[in-house]
């Protein structure tokens, strides 16, 4: 199949004749980032994903807000970071309390970054330290630019932009619901304003709106995208290619690299889907020089148990269970064409932006903005559903989502409006 090349990524302008010192100097070029994560990986792919677009790949530190998680923490994310830390402390110094009367041993448990979740090369952010970073090196270092993705990281850039405006510029990824003007940019795809629609609307109860719902309509601060944003581009691509050169190169073409997810909130599935794409899977098989399965972490084992059954001895396909290395991107540099479950924005973002042929499975069990997503990709010809009667030989294509990179580029002109610029 002939490949698509990707766009490349956006930089700024550069006029090498012009020093620093008349564009604004050093106060007004950014030369480094901080990125406030949550502990997600889909999450934290985006923020790292525009930081790379923008050119700041290895001049960028990660900070997380992170929860504790597990057991009743479960039934507490709902809360404020800050109050779910709070209540959490409270219950396990009572449990504490009842196993001491009780004999019993107690061991410690670290609650915050690091520790049992394998973070502890991770900073927790501390509003006061960045803010004190970005005003006593913003002389020396220029302004310190802040990108933060999900909603427990919204307080915390939040909270740096009001006490450092003049020393930091923050982009926030996905929607803050309410007061955009706390952020120099918000980036979020346009399904999240589904809810502000008539069919959303019909789907909230009135008194859940002002919680779930974005309380204002976009303005000059909102950056709208089609999907999830990532860290998949041409020179991306390129290494990944190379990379994974001896262990693809050799498989039979065309190659087709199905991901199987999990059921969500808004995608709801089990075995009917798993034996419906089984038997698709069979159906393409003889189009197909080698078909590689990838479960996901949340995959349930009644899912991938069918599909095991009935293909987990094929010679033509290979199933990845999660063992190190992770495949991922060579199986994106390599695959003729991906079939993926609805489930993942992130994934099926990613899959998208090679403009390669993308069959998604499962559509018809979404609900909410996850509908409204696919419902974009099928309007903009971006993927096709997976029926088992393709040719997986036969290429198609169409304009690959490049969300990530034109998001860089609304961070330059909005950098370009302040006076500021990235250093090239």
């Amino acid at each position: 199949m002939k490949p698509i090349r990707l766009p490349e990524p956006p930089g700024p302008k550069v006029n090498m004749g012009v020093a620093d010192i008349f564009e604004g100097g050093v106060y007004g070029v950014i030369r480094r980032a901080v990125v406030i994560g949550n502990g997600f990986p889909s999450s934290e792919n985006q923020s790292i994903g525009l930081v790379r677009a923008l050119g700041l790949a290895d001049k960028h530190v990660l900070y997380r807000v992170t929860r504790p998680r597990g057991g009743v923490n479960e039934w507490l994310h709902w809360l404020p970071v800050s109050l779910h830390k709070k209540l959490y402390y409270i219950l396990q110094q009572i449990s504490k309390f009842i196993l001491k009367s009780k004999g019993h041993r107690v061991m410690t448990l670290p609650l915050e970054n690091g520790g049992r979740m394998g973070l502890s090369s991770i900073l927790e952010a501390d509003v006061k330290q960045i803010v004190n970073m970005a005003r006593e090196t913003s002389e020396k270092d220029g302004p310190l630019l802040v990108v933060a993705s999900g909603r427990d990281t919204i307080p915390i850039a939040s909270s740096i932009k009001r006490l450092a405006p003049e020393n930091v510029f923050v982009v926030q990824i996905q929607h803050p619901r309410k007061q955009l003007n706390r952020f120099d940019l918000v980036v979020t795809p346009q399904h999240d304003y589904y809810p502000l629609t008539p069919e959303g609307q019909e789907q909230v109860p009135r008194f859940l709106r002002k919680w779930i719902t974005p309380q204002e309509p976009p303005d000059k601060h909102v950056v709208l995208t089609v999907g999830a944003l990532h860290q998949i581009d041409s020179t991306a691509l390129r290494s990944a290619a190379s990379t994974w050169h001896d262990e693809f190169a050799p498989l039979p073409k065309p190659l087709l690299v199905v991901y199987v997810g999990g059921p969500t909130g808004c995608c709801r599935f089990g075995a009917d889907l798993a034996k419906q794409l089984t038997s698709s899977l069979l159906s393409v098989l003889a189009s197909c020089g080698t078909i590689k399965i990838c479960f996901a972490d949340r995959t349930p084992d009644k899912v991938s148990n069918i599909i095991l059954k009935e293909l987990g001895d094929n010679p033509k396909v290979y199933i990845w269970h999660g063992e190190e290395p992770n495949p991922h991107m060579g199986n994106v540099a390599w695959a003729d064409a991906f079939v993926v479950t609805a489930d993942s924005v992130s994934l099926i973002s990613e899959v998208c932006s090679t403009g390669k042929p993308v069959y998604v499975m499962g559509v018809e069990k979404c609900r909410w903005k996850l509908s409204d997503f696919h419902k974009s990709l099928m309007n903009r010809g971006v993927v096709r559903p997976f029926t088992g009667s393709e040719d997986i030989r036969e290429s198609w294509s169409y304009p690959p989502l490049n969300d990530t990179a034109e998001a860089a580029a609304k961070v330059h002109e909005a950098l370009a409006q302040r006076g500021w610029r990235l250093r090239p």
